[in-house]
């Protein structure tokens, strides 16, 4: 290692930093969050040091840089323009072996400042030894995405039994494989989720029956896939499908999204397609039940969100009846992902000021809807599952009043690299997508936003020409 990494307490303690700009801004506030006492050494300062001048925050020195400013710190960082301004604060504070640091020179530093990812009280230090601080950052932000918001909870939580951890289990081993259970299952998920007195009571409990695990550990989490696009999936739904041990999935949930599936775990399809349901809803609801009766981490992934079209409310119901816990984990639907990869937006000031989603499935033989809500003007109306029943939906639209010459189009396999578009009219979109061969997963949108697709089509022309591409071999083919 070229740095030994430590991490200083400064609460309470005066800290120095010398330069008035908006990079010296930026490490008082740091130290500020580290609870120091922060004096700023510098002739003028920029508005935004002055603001926290003025709010008492840190104390103003209107002075150039001398030695004697570093009389009583614990701590100096230089960050002025000046670099002989920067070298003669880092020549002082080595001469009384204080810590020094100098933006962008590190070969003037005795320490660095690291990139963070603060989850305080635990806190995440990246360091490139000063050599690639931007790497350093990007590694920070991937970190951000992997380490949940909620983990500073978790720790003073766990901070808060330490002691009565160390009393039940006394051997170090022992008590590594109780920390490890609570960190990794049901408690830290409570915590997640925001249960934190759940969490409180379900440690409390494990205590004191002096076990490694909570009882009755199994658990359900309905998980929102998104649209199909596997960078959309929420991040809670990533680390959910990593640590699950049995994923039961649906028709909608890509390849690409399966793939971020931890590997040994054991994957279950319960697709459901038009005439072909792999397991009926009754049959998914017990298989539901009898994974999470064995102690397992269930985790059922739907296409989309599990609360719109996904019949998550029905599953959750039975295993409410049959009093297993659960939690959900909302996705982006595909409605709102869709529509904004095909450039329509679903609302706009000028052209709808609301939206209604509706499913165009089939109930023997017919689409029972609400036709004189669905036409009312200035909306924006999507439509899920209607492939099969476009004509029959259109159809009914114009009979009930829509205009044939509003704006329409259909979108198969939104937000994926497969995505096509096909734009029309109500009168006209079951032609137009039967000409191109639009097949299931696909939605339909309906409104005067689809307008505004060739100004805000933001995928730009080389998906137009892998779509006219596939619309082209459709003809051809039939």
């Amino acid at each position: 290692m070229d740095y030994f990494p430590v991490f200083l307490d400064v609460r309470n303690r005066p800290c120095l930093v010398v330069g008035g700009g908006e990079v010296a801004t930026r490490k008082a506030g740091l130290l500020l969050k580290s609870g120091a006492r922060v004096t700023l050494v510098a002739p003028a300062l920029c508005d935004s040091a002055g603001q926290l001048v003025e709010r008492g925050e840190v104390l103003h020195v209107p002075a150039r840089f001398s030695p004697g400013h570093l009389r009583g710190m614990v701590l100096v960082i230089a960050a002025t323009d000046d670099a002989a301004v920067n070298e003669e604060v880092s020549v002082a504070a080595n001469a009384l072996h204080l810590p020094v640091n100098v933006v962008d020179s590190p070969q003037l530093c005795s320490f660095i400042v690291p990139s963070i990812v603060d989850r305080s009280p635990v806190v995440v230090a990246i360091g490139s030894s000063g050599k690639a601080p931007v790497l350093a950052r990007l590694l920070r932000t991937r970190l951000e995405g992997l380490i949940p918001q909620a983990y500073g909870k978790l720790a003073a939580l766990a901070g808060a039994f330490r002691e009565q951890a160390k009393q039940r289990f006394a051997d170090v081993e022992s008590r590594r494989r109780f920390w490890e259970n609570v960190f990794e299952g049901p408690i830290a998920e409570m915590v997640f989720s925001g249960r934190e007195a759940a969490a409180r009571h379900a440690l409390l409990d494990v205590l004191n029956r002096g076990e490694g695990k909570v009882r009755g550990a199994g658990q359900v989490y309905l998980v929102g896939a998104g649209p199909g696009n596997p960078d959309l999936l929420t991040f809670r739904a990533l680390r959910l499908m990593q640590k699950a041990d049995v994923v039961v999935y649906d028709h909608l949930v890509g390849d690409g999204i399966l793939d971020l599936v931890r590997r040994d775990a054991q994957r279950i399809y319960a697709g459901k397609q038009a005439g072909n349901h792999a397991l009926p809803q009754g049959e998914i609801n017990v298989l539901l039940e009898r994974l999470a009766r064995e102690g397992k981490c269930v985790v059922r992934l739907k296409g989309g969100d599990p609360f719109v079209f996904g019949r998550g409310g029905e599953e959750l119901e039975a295993l409410a009846d049959a009093g297993i816990p659960f939690e959900v984990v909302p996705g982006i639907t595909a409605a709102c992902g869709v529509s904004s990869y095909a450039g329509i937006p679903l609302t706009h000031r000028d052209h709808a000021q609301s939206v209604t989603f509706v499913t165009g499935h089939l109930k023997e033989g017919s689409v029972n809807l609400d036709w004189e809500a669905l036409v009312r003007p200035h909306q924006t109306v999507v439509i899920y599952m209607g492939v099969g029943a476009l004509a029959q939906i259109c159809e009914r639209l114009v009979a009930h009043g829509m205009a044939p010459a509003l704006p329409a189009a259909m979108v198969e396999r939104g937000t994926t690299s497969d995505q096509r578009v096909v734009t029309a009219t109500v009168g006209t979109l079951a032609q137009e997508a039967a000409r191109a061969g639009i097949e299931p997963p696909a939605l339909a949108i309906i409104g005067e936003v689809v307008s505004l697709r060739k100004r805000l089509n933001w995928l730009g022309e080389a998906q137009a020409a892998r779509e006219e591409a596939k619309r082209g071999a459709a003809e051809i083919a039939a």
